[in-house]
């Protein structure tokens, strides 16, 4: 029978008939033709603990048999008012509020309105562009596809998108000795819009030290150190997009802690819940919240989501919390074995530009064809994996490790291998 489902970033015509996953337990899916594969990519980077995990199964279900959901527009619930209370001693100091929404795209959406806003809400209205780095995705809809670097996701929809300027972004790697150049370089490019034009930018948005879908690019601590430095001269607002890189992936808490550098406005969401439902939190200082907090009507921000605060998404992201402060080495050890493998892949003629951030590996594969999201290396790596019972998902000819943390060492170190037989069937 005619399946009536539109699967996303897929060309139906082409694409292979979509695997049928029966169940999940750990790192493993089971299909429906019995077969078990290693999801090494977390499941689109959501699952941080694993499928099925049972705790926040649990709280999931506690949760369902007390209140399901409630409007939280004059309304607010224990599970939110948890939630929030425990999320804030893990973020940086100045951020003090937060705004629930559903899932990463709308988390970035509330902040760029945020940001947007608040300059009119203070009286000026001239600070109406964005800066953002090449490379960089922050979502599908069509604000945070506007802040994102234009790409073949957003090609199409270019007349319908805002005005944002795009930098370089300085994405290193191990053994490159042209990182401060690039960070320079990057640096300057900034300096020289908001010194060109002082009044015209909001914002500055970044994927901090990850840009995920741009790539897996990896800039270092000590630029995002610059850059907070940069923006405060300059008096605009910084807004930290930590939807993949939160809640462990970085090998911290978050990048700003990892960094030890502090927004204006952070944007979570993906691992919040540890894959169990879709939730976001968009946190920003309390001098970003004083400017809507008014008796004028028009300073409000008149943003909400049918979903906001769902109490079975808050359940399961305090659950998640819990597993994180009771677990950290889960995500603070991971690097150690991807350096230990780094050192073979820095043997390999075909591979470059190795890198690592916390629990995440990625590298480039030299091909005879264009770098970038549409390299063919991608799907013939993707059939490989799978006929070696493992889930990867390349951006094009990056190939890159995300696993959930739930990962044995055994099971991470036979993921190298594989992907090494991999990398020697396509040489």
């Amino acid at each position: 029978m005619k399946s009536p489902i539109w699967h996303p970033f897929t060309q139906m015509k082409s694409s292979p008939h979509p695997l049928k996953v029966k169940s999940g337990k750990g790192i493993w899916l089971e299909l429906e033709d019995g077969r078990k594969i290693m999801d090494l990519v977390s499941s689109w980077w959501v699952n941080i603990h694993g499928h099925s995990q049972p705790d926040i199964a649990k709280a999931i279900y506690d949760q369902a048999l007390k209140l399901e959901h409630v409007i939280f527009a004059g309304f607010t619930h224990d599970s939110a008012e948890e939630l929030a209370h425990r999320l804030l001693p893990y973020l940086p100091d100045s951020l003090e509020r937060i705004f629930f929404s559903d899932n990463g795209s709308t988390a970035v959406e509330v902040a760029l309105k945020m940001a947007y806003q608040y300059w009119i809400n203070n009286g000026d209205k001239r600070k109406t562009s964005f800066i953002a780095f090449e490379g960089s995705y922050h979502g599908d809809t069509l604000g945070a596809m506007s802040a994102g670097s234009r790409s073949i996701f957003s090609n199409c929809f270019d007349e319908l998108m805002f005005e944002v300027n795009y930098v370089p972004y300085p994405g290193t790697f191990i053994g490159d000795d042209e990182v401060e150049q690039k960070e320079e370089a990057s640096l300057n490019a900034i300096d020289g819009l908001l010194t060109a034009d002082p009044s015209k930018y909001a914002a500055l948005i970044i994927e901090p030290l990850v840009q995920g879908a741009g790539g897996m690019n990896m800039c270092r601590p000590e630029f995002l150190k610059k850059l907070s430095k940069l923006i405060r001269e300059h008096e605009i607002l910084l807004i930290y997009d930590e939807v993949m890189t939160g809640f462990g992936r970085t090998g911290d808490w978050f990048a700003s802690v990892l960094s030890d550098t502090t927004p204006d406005l952070m944007c979570m969401s993906k691992g919040i819940t540890g894959g169990f439902l879709p939730l976001s939190v968009t946190a920003c200082s309390e001098n970003i919240y004083q400017a809507f907090y008014s008796d004028d009507p028009m300073k409000t921000l008149y943003h909400g989501h049918s979903y906001t605060a769902n109490p079975l998404g808050c359940a399961a992201a305090v659950a998640s919390l819990t597993l994180l402060e009771n677990n950290p080495e889960m995500f603070k050890g991971m690097s150690r074995h991807h350096f230990q493998f780094a050192e073979e892949l820095l043997k390999l003629e075909d591979v470059e530009k190795v890198r690592i951030c916390g629990t995440i590996i990625a590298f480039d594969i030299m091909t005879d064809q264009e770098s970038g999201y549409l390299n063919r290396a991608s799907e013939t790596i993707k059939k490989l994996a799978l006929s070696k019972n493992m889930l990867l998902r390349p951006l094009g000819n990056t190939l890159y490790l995300m696993p959930p943390y739930c990962i044995a060492k055994e099971e991470l170190h036979s993921a190298y291998e594989g992907i090494l037989e991999i990398l020697e069937q396509i040489q």
